[in-house]
């Protein structure tokens, strides 16, 4: 993928639906050109699908956070089902340096918010957690 190819796939992040042609006109390309670099793209499993966000989307949780949790001993596997098993849970990641595992929280309160944290950090194994509430979001993929 070159330069042209990140532009338009940041297009298509803007707007999946965007037509050919609004696409050539933003990206100062022939309307075959976009297409053939789509279909190029589809066929090496650059793109592997195109979505919709909704409204619903968007608006699902108006409080949403990361935690950064850090586990002792040999619990993150016990800890990750525990994690994975509550509803608020977006995301549950695994990851490497300071924190073991990253997990994204959606709710519709800052309450709700505050009790997950609660149950997190009650969870046995859970030593150390940090967390960031998300403010905006400039790019959704």
């Amino acid at each position: 993928m070159d330069k042209v190819d990140n532009q338009l796939l940041a297009a298509l992040r803007a707007d999946a639906r965007a037509s050919h042609s609004t696409l050539a006109a933003t990206l100062g390309l022939s309307r075959a050109t976009v297409r053939a670099r789509i279909d190029k793209m589809v066929a090496r499993g650059d793109i592997v699908g195109f979505s919709v966000v909704t409204q619903a989307d968007v608006q699902r949780d108006p409080v949403r956070g990361l935690m950064m949790i850090g586990i002792e001993g040999r619990g993150t596997e016990k800890i990750m089902r525990s994690l994975q098993g509550m509803p608020e849970m977006r995301a549950v990641h695994s990851t490497n340096g300071r924190w073991d595992v990253i997990v994204e929280i959606g709710t519709e309160t800052l309450d709700a918010f505050d009790a997950v944290l609660f149950r997190i950090r009650r969870l046995d194994g859970v030593v150390a957690s940090e967390t960031s509430l998300l403010l905006s979001t400039r790019l959704s993929v």
